[in-house]
């Protein structure tokens, strides 16, 4: 069966450009010229990935991305004329897997299309070969499920999260870098302004744990990356 691709944007060229080029590679495409359409359709119909641009009428890619992250782990990339550091890290914090910028070269956006597939079924795929579950402190994590648990109570965590507490947990109380993380869970080089991924990612996630009774702490290993650990339970 063929993968279905929705892809908002309000500049037509580019839009077609994208939609014959996945075509011609086998994709179905729907295409849409504004944010508001796009919503409607994937509460219809979930795709198996949505390209969103950012500035477009209706509701921007920004709050589609997001809402559309809090819903499904459909893959996302945003395709955006917005090419500044800042404008890359919030589209990947707020949920996004993927940023490209406009102008771009249509092999590299194949080419980055499928490496998102092959991300999620490499995912899928690493899960069922893996034990039931994984588990630091009173966290479990199912790897073929892509869920986790604390205490026995669903703790929600969007994709990336997910393969960065899974990639974490299989490597608990080792230092792991930044580039390490970038190169396995973004599957990105460590270009300027990438290098914030990890970190934004770890102030939402830490919030995040303050909310549960969580024994797992991810500590900061100064100049190097990040580390899992347990810790005890305070008498």
């Amino acid at each position: 069966m063929k993968k279905l691709i929705y892809i908002a944007d309000d500049e037509d060229h580019i839009r077609l450009m994208m939609k014959t080029f996945l075509e011609s590679e086998g994709y179905e495409v729907r295409d849409f010229a504004d944010g508001n359409s796009i919503r409607c359709a994937v509460e219809e119909k979930k795709p198996d990935m949505i390209i969103l641009d950012i500035m477009m009428p209706g509701e921007d890619g920004l709050s589609l991305c997001t809402f559309f992250r809090r819903e499904s782990g459909v893959p996302i990339m945003i395709v955006s004329a917005k090419d500044s550091p800042l404008d890359r890290v919030t589209g990947i914090t707020l949920g996004s897997d993927d940023y490209i910028t406009k102008p771009f070269l249509p092999l590299e956006f194949l080419v980055r299309v499928k490496a998102l597939f092959r991300r999620a079924e490499l995912s899928m795929e690493r899960g069922k070969s893996q034990e039931i579950s994984l588990q630091c402190g009173n966290m479990l994590l199912y790897p073929k499920e892509r869920r986790v648990l604390i205490d026995n109570q669903p703790f929600s965590v969007t994709p990336t999260e997910f393969d960065f507490l899974h990639y974490l947990i299989e490597r608990k109380e080792m230092a792991v870098s930044k580039e390490e993380l970038l190169e396995h869970v973004w599957k990105c080089c460590n270009k300027k302004g990438e290098q914030r991924m990890p970190d934004d990612l770890m102030k939402r996630f830490r919030k995040k744990l303050k909310n549960t009774n969580s024994l797992v702490r991810i500590e900061t290993v100064w100049g190097y990356g990040y580390r899992l650990t347990e810790r005890q339970h305070e008498l």
